[in-house]
């Protein structure tokens, strides 16, 4: 069931990384009151909690080392990962693996019982040649058509190799499919708020949405004692995205798939679009997952409606 932590988990801290992004703000307003907060940004958080202590501190430098040795923490939710296609490869490559991997060890010197880390189930990516609900043993091949999926993918399996490395330390990794929500400004919700948002001719394929309480929902419960493992983490249902766009009221531009990538290309290039070109396979090809190990094994489950979830993306 999806209930409050009980007393127990409430002592020591739980540092959030990334918590001054839309969907970190969204945590810490369910978190509030339930636990003591600590802030990981380099952003500022505006408009935080006057109780909430917050760290201005780029993950990767010395000073985020000060933070866990004087923080008093129980726990760790990372979810500082940078999701930026314009940024260099170099850049994120240095803030997502580097960051990820002196945050855990961190977690190792300093005594912390639990990590949680927010992947993507973006990390199968689209293809031809998936099954119909990709389980989390499933390959992790979105990089062979999006290289800027790869430091997500590195993030995921390095938390994998954590997890195997450390069992004395609870590690949860969540893969919740594409994240909506009125302050998410992600790729799949700035495609649900075009005017009129490109279909391509001949294919209809299968969405995921989960609203971004649900994602919040999920990292709160993966904070309880006992819980650990890999997790895919589904919304209310899959759809067609013919029925996404119908319910939405959306009129679409239908392309032809052979010029849809280079059009995409073209307009991201000339910044006349923020829909990054291989996010196209999304309208092509299915990436659907099975939730159904969260579900059974930790009793979670999405509370938004299928209807909430679609409309979620209207601001």
């Amino acid at each position: 069931m999806n209930g409050p932590m009980s007393s127990g988990e409430t002592e020591g801290g739980v540092a959030v990384t990334g918590i001054s992004g839309n969907l970190g703000r969204a945590l810490a307003k369910m978190l509030h009151g339930r636990a003591r907060i600590v802030g990981i940004d380099r952003r500022a958080f505006r408009g935080k909690p006057k109780d909430l202590e917050m760290h201005e501190v780029d993950i990767r430098r010395h000073r985020a080392e000060e933070i866990f040795r004087k923080g008093r923490l129980r726990a760790l939710i990372h979810m500082g990962i940078m999701h930026d296609p314009r940024m260099s490869t170099e850049d994120h490559h240095s803030f997502n693996v580097l960051g990820t991997t002196r945050v855990l060890d961190y977690c190792v010197k300093y005594g912390i019982q639990k990590v949680v880390v927010l992947s993507s189930a973006n990390v199968y990516g689209p293809s031809p040649h998936n099954s119909n609900f990709l389980t989390e043993d499933s390959p992790l091949m979105a990089a062979e058509r999006f290289s800027e999926v790869r430091d997500l993918i590195s993030v995921d399996m390095y938390a994998q190799s954590f997890f195997y490395r450390h069992p004395d330390i609870e590690t949860v990794i969540l893969r919740p499919v594409q994240i909506v929500g009125p302050t998410i400004k992600n790729a799949p919700s700035n495609y649900l708020r075009l005017e009129r948002p490109w279909v391509l001719l001949g294919f209809d394929p299968m969405v995921q949405l989960i609203h971004m309480e649900d994602v919040c929902s999920a990292l709160v419960t993966a904070l309880r004692p006992g819980v650990r493992g890999v997790y895919n983490v589904v919304g209310p249902g899959e759809m067609p995205l013919s029925v996404v766009l119908r319910e939405l009221g959306k009129k679409t531009l239908p392309v032809p798939h052979f010029l849809a990538r280079p059009l995409a290309r073209r307009l991201f290039d000339l910044h006349l679009s923020s829909y990054p070109p291989p996010e196209v396979d999304y309208l092509q090809w299915n990436c659907t997952v099975d939730g159904s190990r969260f579900a059974t094994e930790v009793g979670w489950t999405a509370t938004h409606s299928l209807q909430e979830t679609i409309h979620a993306v209207e601001e």
